[in-house]
């Protein structure tokens, strides 16, 4: 995964323009990685880079009292349909007005933050013994089902080849160490599977940020493409998941 990907502020403010299908077309996050979340019993969570309430929905659902920060106004105002509380701000900038919390999460948008600020800020925000935990949701195939995606990307769009596409969360890992703020951080990873119809898959591939940003023909050929190669496996594959998360603890001082 690219640390410096933030850096690209056109890229990771793109996803406005895809509010609707990035939320109806996005998975949410695993039971366990919710269920370890809510067994912290914290007062207070902040979620940063709420995007449309993927994450944070599941925990207010399960009776968490949870602020949404996001960067996008599109999206912050999506999250707050769904009954979310969002303030729309860039992580880094965000005026927290001496506010603190027990558990600060982030689903799919730690890599839009500068994570030297964005490690800093979290840190400051915890209270003792409090938890900064990040999460990112992972796809994977079969071999075949793998190799047909692969051999049509490198036709028809082979600039996504390979783009972005490490699970590494290592340099994350180092620079929350490297902050000083942190008692403990610790990788985690939760596996899961669910079935996507090809309707489903054509509308998630077009919420990523690098396939937003392919010109329409090109994106239609590509999308055709996939479509073709999911439907005449019966109109559905199944996605094996893999949520990798950092979770990341202040000293209880």
């Amino acid at each position: 995964m690219n640390q410096n990907i933030y850096r690209d502020r056109g890229r990771a403010e793109s996803f406005g323009s895809v509010a609707a299908d990035y939320d109806r077309f996005r998975p949410s996050y695993p039971d366990a990685f919710i269920s370890d979340l809510v067994e912290l019993a914290p007062d207070r969570v902040l979620d940063v880079g709420c995007g449309t309430g993927k994450l944070a929905v599941s925990l207010v659902a399960c009776g968490l009292a949870v602020l949404g920060i996001e960067v996008d106004p599109a999206m912050a105002q999506l999250a707050r349909t769904h009954g979310l509380i969002v303030e729309q701000a860039a992580f880094e900038t965000w005026d927290d007005a001496d506010r603190t919390f027990d558990l600060i999460t982030c689903g799919q948008a730690w890599h839009w933050i500068d994570p030297e600020k964005g490690s800093a800020k979290a840190g400051r925000l915890l209270n003792p013994g409090g938890t900064l935990a990040l999460a990112w949701n992972r796809d994977e195939y079969d071999d075949d089902v793998r190799a047909e995606f692969d051999a049509i990307y490198d036709k028809l769009a082979p600039e996504l080849v390979g783009a972005d596409r490490s699970h590494s969360q290592d340099p994350f890992v180092a620079q929350l160490k490297e902050s000083g703020a942190f008692e403990s951080v610790r990788l985690h990873q939760y596996r899961w599977s669910m079935t996507t119809t090809t309707d489903e898959f054509i509308g998630r591939a077009g919420t990523y940020s690098d396939h937003i940003r392919l010109p329409e023909e090109q994106r239609e050929k590509l999308f055709a493409a996939v479509r073709e190669a999911i439907d005449k496996r019966g109109g559905s594959i199944v996605s094996q998941y893999r949520t990798y998360t950092i979770f990341a603890r202040t000293p209880e001082r």
